[in-house]
């Protein structure tokens, strides 16, 4: 056996150079920073998405044929039901290990959806995303948004009175589109909600067609990872020598094998101990009813959030119904959303003007304006997540319902621009602070008397490892405005726009902290920059 390995092994070295390929890149080192995890979890989730995922398929019957129940739920036997919904009925109480199953399949799929997200701000506020890596950011959000949509596909197949009161939702912001919502309805379901191909339809979109391009965006993210190399963390690391990462093998393989079973072990834990989705409760989907105080998976929570605080405005054109109140909030608010969330990279290479390569990456600190628009994005999604509750906080908290309604529909404006202002004012604060201990050094708590009377407190130098890591990143200037004419004096076609994307940059760059001078940290090393 041996042999036959080893000659396999040597016909394919010849032909392809398997032996260096391997060498090269088996060798590849890893940075060993907690936040490089985030990326791993969302990817092992998958894998025990796609594990989980062909168990099920085995029993699920995607079908909306009607059928008489008589399984093992008493409460519902001898009801009329879809058989999708009888046969997950099936897997929860008939097929061994089946209810096991289920609940790891959604447990993972929030995981792989909420892994993602958190992956996203880290390498968004670490500003990841920079020349030459912004075809891998539109991935990740192409990737992110395929994550949602899955989900959503996936709770919706048991053709359930939660999940059905989901695609009636969706079947509303189809409809809410101009001209053409009816088409693409029609296209969509079949026919008039809730159609009866929709749930074979569904079937194929959720265990072929997007785990099929998923796994392609992947393997490209991947792919792209090793070509590119990983950005890093500025500082030598935090290792004695200096080694920034571990190599694939033997460690770093053996340390990511070891994190697929914690993450597979804790969503295997949920699954056995925490119930989720419990469909047996809701009973069969039927279009004249709802369930009450239902809710969805907490990723499309902000969709649900604004649809509830949007104002009920239509109006009628031309014989066609505009539904602002649908139209504004799922198609406009949640398609801009994702763009301006696409193009960031790019917006923010043209405002700035920066063209260059960058693999260092940037303390969010330090780059002021582009954490306070996160952190504003991530308010706006907050507020517009808590709406989507807004009938459990006013029975819960004994509140009108119609003032929380009310205070969501300001907050959602007042509340990132109010989030963008305090987070700069923060970062800033906190690059003074920084600047002040590289000029005076780390406060010890020690209060010393002057022989004149004066109480100072004595500071104590920082290292040079911590002076570089605080004096490292760069300062840049705002654009400045180019002449308005050229040397013939005609005006340039472009000095509208020249001054747009001036004054955009002198609002990015404003209120910037000033690194300590050459000369400061001269007089630093010498020992005369310390009280």
């Amino acid at each position: 056996m041996t042999k036959v390995g080893g000659a396999a092994a040597d016909y394919l070295d010849e032909r392809v150079s398997l032996g260096s390929l391997l060498k090269k890149n088996l060798r590849k080192v890893f940075p060993d920073h907690w936040s490089f995890l985030l990326g791993e979890i969302a990817l092992y989730s998958f894998v025990i998405l796609l594990l989980s995922g062909v168990f099920l398929t085995f029993f699920f019957k995607p079908s909306t044929a009607e059928v008489v129940y008589n399984g093992s739920y008493v409460p519902l036997r001898g009801i009329k039901m879809s058989e999708a919904y009888a046969s997950t009925l099936e897997i929860s109480f008939d097929v061994r290990a089946g209810l096991l199953m289920r609940q790891i399949h959604h447990w993972a799929a929030l995981f792989f959806v909420a892994a993602m997200t958190v992956h996203m701000l880290r390498v968004f506020f670490t500003g990841a995303f920079r020349k030459p890596r912004e075809l891998n950011w539109v991935i990740g959000v192409t990737l992110l948004i395929l994550g949602v949509v899955e989900g959503f596909a996936g709770y919706s197949l048991p053709d359930d009175l939660l999940s059905g009161t989901g695609l009636r939702i969706a079947s509303g912001i189809i409809l809410s589109i101009p001209i053409i919502g009816t088409y693409v309805h029609f296209l969509t379901f079949g026919g008039e909600f809730p159609g009866h191909d929709f749930i074979p339809r569904l079937y194929t979109v959720h265990v072929l067609l997007i785990p099929g391009i998923i796994l392609a965006l992947i393997t490209a993210h991947l792919i792209l990872l090793v070509y590119q190399k990983h950005t890093q963390y500025p500082g030598p690391g935090r290792r004695n020598d200096n080694v920034v990462g571990q190599p694939l093998l033997p460690v770093y393989m053996a340390k990511a094998g070891g994190f697929f079973f914690v993450v597979f072990g804790v969503t295997a834990l949920l699954g056995a101990i925490a119930q989720i989705n419990p469909i047996w409760s809701y009973g069969p989907y039927t279009p004249t009813q709802i369930t009450a105080g239902s809710q969805p998976d907490w990723y499309m929570g902000w969709l649900e959030g604004l649809l509830r605080i949007m104002p009920a405005w239509e109006f009628v054109l031309f014989g066609y119904t505009f539904s602002m109140n649908v139209f504004v909030p799922g198609v406009v608010a949640f398609c801009g959303f994702i763009i301006l969330l696409a193009l960031y990279p790019f917006i923010e290479a043209w405002v700035t003007g920066d063209k260059r390569e960058h693999h260092i990456l940037d303390r969010p600190r330090n780059q002021a304006t582009r954490t306070a628009i996160g952190v504003a994005g991530v308010t706006w999604y907050g507020l517009a997540w808590l709406a989507g509750g807004n009938d459990l906080l006013a029975t819960h908290f004994h509140v009108s319902i119609n003032a929380i309604t009310w205070f969501m529909r300001i907050a959602i404006f007042a509340g990132p621009v109010l989030a963008f202002i305090i987070t700069k004012r923060i970062c800033l604060g906190l690059q003074r602070r920084d600047r002040e201990k590289v000029l005076h050094g780390r406060e010890t708590g020690i209060i010393k008397r002057l022989p004149h009377g004066e109480f100072i407190e004595v500071h104590e130098p920082i290292s040079a490892e911590e002076r570089y890591l605080l004096t490292q990143h760069e300062v840049p200037k705002p654009l400045e405005l180019g002449p308005e004419y050229d040397e013939n004096g005609v005006r340039w076609s472009n000095g509208r726009m020249s001054r747009f994307r001036a004054a955009l940059s002198r609002w990015y760059f404003a209120d910037r902290v000033e690194k300590p001078t050459a000369e400061e940290l001269k007089a630093i090393e010498s020992g005369h920059g310390h009280h």
